[in-house]
């Protein structure tokens, strides 16, 4: 096995970094042909848009810290300090993909709809402040870049709850990694870029209840699948405040993912915004009220999940759909998750933190929710009404579109943990499962 070697494992790190800053110095020459210069001439920038999603993008960012501090709270103890940094890991790994190669996997020139050609933007070649992306017209080029990089960010994050407590970090390193690469890329290029399979079939997805909830939920569930359960189920949330920490940077984040997604300081983005507090509030008390009805005291951490459910749900129809559907949209999911999440627990699925009741299950809530209630009166961009209106294409496309994607991703996801197993075991030894993670995998502890 690759990982035994450890002093042939330290040279191969050694040299990828080596070749990697090389290549780095010289890469406006070696990579120059073909990129797309910059060019200046009839290019007019908004200032308020560019101040704005230069704010929404430090608003992005700033949900996986949320989703470290999410998670980190409702693991227990011996394993706070490895989950909050699997998040942490996650704006490291993938920021430097992204700079290298990846943003053009995602956005580059179109390959047979399903993933771009990363060669003229390697090391972001021709991706400067003088021009611009087809769908934001008023930003440089760079500044979507640079959002759309959170949303590469956080995916993989978000996929670490559902094998929180037993996975290896140089296994789950190398896994987000090729997730990022063979999963991610392909499904934000076939929504977002303009030639992508999903999005000339008319799918929309406003701000990434596809790309990126539905992605994670169902790589989540692979994972915990994979992985089979924990040596031990119990789950006692060992930092209830860094539970409400994280939702509330989360909540606030969303503003940032959702209204953001307008690309502009527009009334569309309003909308988002709006539509964004209501459905997560509405769930939040939702999930609540569950507890309560189900003979529960009402908790702290439950609101806390309800509240995110709520924002999941609202992601993709954020910009599409009115103020009346998203509070409808944020009831129902919270009611389908909740019940969801008990459906795992009685039936043994170890999907740790709930990733797939939750985001997955949102996503997929959210998606049909949109094909249900987008108006055209609301976007004009949208290419037909949905369902509520008495039009059935949309709805059709996004009922086949959530099947495909959701076989794309999980069947995926298990073919590349199969490949990282191969190389470095995904599961943690026993013993190391039993000591911790944060001392078996980091030798730090909280306390």
């Amino acid at each position: 096995m690759l990982y035994k070697n450890l002093g042939m494992r330290k040279y191969i790190l050694i040299l990828t970094l080596i070749i990697v800053g090389l290549v780095s110095l010289s890469s406006n020459y070696l990579f120059s042909v073909g990129s797309s210069k910059a060019v200046a001439a009839g290019i007019t920038f908004n200032a308020a848009d560019v101040a704005w999603m230069l704010i929404a993008s430090v608003l992005v960012f700033l949900m996986t810290p949320g989703v470290g501090f999410f998670y980190g709270g409702m693991v227990n103890s011996k394993n706070i300090i490895s989950t909050i940094f699997q998040s942490f890991i996650a704006m490291v790994t993938i920021t430097v993909l992204w700079f290298i190669f990846e943003f053009g996997l995602a956005f580059g020139p179109d390959i047979g709809g399903v993933i771009g050609n990363p060669l003229p933007h390697m090391f972001m070649q021709g991706i400067g402040t003088t021009s611009v992306w087809v769908g934001a017209p008023t930003i440089p080029i760079l500044l979507f870049a640079l959002f759309q990089l959170k949303f590469a960010i956080i995916t993989p994050a978000l996929i670490s709850g559902g094998v929180a407590e037993r996975i290896n970090f140089w296994g789950y390193l190398l896994f987000i990694t090729m997730f990022s690469i063979f999963i991610y890329s392909p499904l934000a290029h076939a929504t977002w870029h303009p030639e992508g399979i999903l999005a000339k079939a008319g799918i929309l997805d406003f701000a990434g209840g596809t790309v990126v909830h539905m992605s994670s939920g169902w790589a989540a569930l692979a994972g915990a699948v994979f992985l089979k359960k924990r040596r031990d189920t119990t789950l006692a949330a060992a930092q209830v405040p860094y539970v409400i920490l994280g939702a509330s940077l989360l909540w606030i984040g969303w503003f940032g993912f959702n209204a953001g997604s307008s690309f502009a300081a527009n009334e569309l983005g309003v909308l988002a915004f709006a539509n964004t507090t209501a459905a997560s509030a509405i769930s939040a008390l939702t999930w609540g009220f569950l507890e309560k009805i189900n003979g529960k005291k009402l908790s702290s951490v439950g609101v806390c999940v309800g509240a995110v459910v709520g924002l999941v749900a609202i992601t993709p129809g954020a910009g599409y759909i009115s103020l009346g559907h998203s509070l409808f949209i944020g009831l129902i999911t919270s009611v389908i998750s909740f019940y969801m999440v008990k459906f795992f627990h009685n039936n043994g699925v170890d999907d740790t933190l709930d990733v797939f009741p939750c985001h997955g299950v949102g996503g997929m809530v959210g998606m049909l929710m949109t094909g249900v209630f987008a108006d055209k009166s609301i976007n004009e961009d949208i290419p037909t009404n949905g369902l509520f209106f008495g039009e059935t294409s949309l709805f059709i496309n996004h009922f086949i579109a959530m099947i495909a994607v959701s076989l794309f991703v999980f069947f995926g996801t298990l073919l590349l943990l199969f490949i990282v197993n191969k190389c470095i075991p995904l599961r943690v030894d026993p013993d190391k499962e039993e000591l911790g993670l944060d001392i078996s995998q980091h030798g730090e502890k909280v306390f």
